[in-house]
């Protein structure tokens, strides 16, 4: 982020008037509209595709090209989970219950994720992004990314850790699959308010038990483990390495600032260029600025809405990210080593700075 961007004196003072004005351009423009037949399209293709998995399972048998359904299966039940974080940021029915219920099946049902537990964890990330204390997505047990984290570290073997922890982050993708389905389980045994807390335990228990059972009568023990471990660890890192580009290495948000709305979320998003074949491998995840401003707004529709915003943020003087993929990854990676050598402020960025209360 430049110094030399300059801002008013007092931005915490910003009057919303700004997304507003956005606002009103992106909905007169169209893009807010549900879009049924393109999602149609998409849930029919997703039950008939979990399907063809099932049936495929059964006609290989036990053979060890099981490992490539396997490797497919991982795919396959990430762009499932892509069509349930849509459905629970409502952009597929106008009604919220069609909404949820629809985001409750494919996670639990489908995916074998809980829908309760993760929403409530996203919804924090999206009122908070990249703020420090309350963004749960930069709070994990074995990675810093403040320096803060780092500074808890302090025994020799998490100190040698910390200081190559970039080069370990994709690595330890492939364990995110299983990380999510612990946490899942274990927010779903807790005798806390979730919604729909027993749908979600039947769902899930049909899921994990039937998908189990599935593989253990279909295949031999050897086949069957290493099936489980290939479908979990590609699921997890397909799925990591698709969230991780759009806010990881971006500016913090000090815990005692105060930004409006349209800053917070465009000086601490990324977007991914790239063709509409990014926009199908990263579910849209790939124009991030733009979901975080409008959450409910149809994914097909984030594309269209991107030269809006970037226009805008232009006039507006407010700093817009994107690049490609790759450049993402190295983004990623020099960032988390940098926070690991226990720099105080790796990142000060002089735009959020000026943010502080």
């Amino acid at each position: 982020m430049s110094s030399a961007t300059t801002l008013p004196t007092r931005p915490r003072d910003r009057a919303v008037s700004d997304f507003t004005e956005l606002t009103r351009t992106v909905q007169a423009a169209g893009l807010m509209k549900r879009r049924p037949a393109h999602y149609a399209v998409r849930l029919s293709a997703a039950v008939l595709a979990v399907l063809a998995l099932v049936a495929t399972i059964i006609l290989v048998g036990d053979s060890w090209w099981q490992i490539a359904v396997a490797a497919a299966a991982g795919i396959i039940l990430t762009q499932v989970a892509f069509l349930g974080h849509d459905a629970a940021h409502r952009q597929i029915f106008a009604d919220g219950r069609a909404n949820n219920w629809t985001s409750l099946v494919l996670a639990d049902l489908f995916v074998g994720l809980s829908h309760g537990w993760w929403q409530r964890k996203h919804t924090r990330h999206h009122a908070n992004p990249n703020k420090i204390d309350a963004d749960p997505d930069i709070d994990l047990e074995f990675l810093a990314f403040t320096p803060d984290q780092a500074a808890t570290k302090t025994n020799k073997p998490q100190a040698w850790f910390l200081k190559r922890q970039g080069y370990f982050f994709f690595p330890l993708l492939f364990l995110e699959g299983l990380a999510l389905h612990v946490a899942a389980i274990k927010r779903l045994s807790q005798r806390d308010k979730l919604e729909h807390r027993a749908a979600e335990i039947v769902m899930m228990s049909i899921r994990l038990g039937g998908g189990l059972a599935l593989v253990f009568l279909v295949m031999s023990w050897p086949i069957a483990l290493v099936f489980l471990a290939v479908q979990m660890g590609i699921f997890g890192f397909y799925m990591g390495a698709s969230f991780a580009p759009n806010h990881k290495g971006m500016p913090l948000i000090p815990k005692d600032s105060r930004l409006d709305f349209l800053r917070r979320q465009v000086l601490t998003s990324r977007n991914v260029g790239g063709g509409r074949w990014v926009d199908v491998l990263m579910g849209g995840l790939n124009h991030q600025v733009e979901h975080h401003l409008f959450p409910s707004m149809p994914r097909p529709s984030l594309r269209r809405a991107k030269p809006i915003v970037q226009a805008y943020c232009r006039e507006h003087n407010i700093p817009y990210m994107q690049v490609s993929l790759p450049k993402s990854y190295a983004i990623i990676v020099k960032y988390l080593n940098t926070v690991g050598l226990s720099d105080r402020d790796p990142f000060n960025c002089p735009i959020t700075a000026v943010y502080r209360a």
